[in-house]
């Protein structure tokens, strides 16, 4: 779906706010009552999260 490996994320404060954001909006959108967009917001958001946190392997610069 997206190259989640690649180096643009390796700073971890740029990591910490996808995931954040993502989750946000997603309680944002629950909020609002629109569940449809809220859970496919929290979708990838736990998937930037497990990504990003738990299997993070970032290529090295060419």
């Amino acid at each position: 779906m997206f190259d989640l490996d690649n180096p643009f994320f390796r700073p971890l404060w740029l990591r910490i706010a996808i995931v954040v954001v993502t989750l946000g909006w997603a309680l944002f959108e629950l909020a609002s009552g629109a569940v449809f967009w809220a859970i496919l917001f929290g979708a990838v958001g736990l998937y930037a999260g497990y990504k990003f946190f738990i299997d993070f392997n970032p290529r090295d610069e060419p």
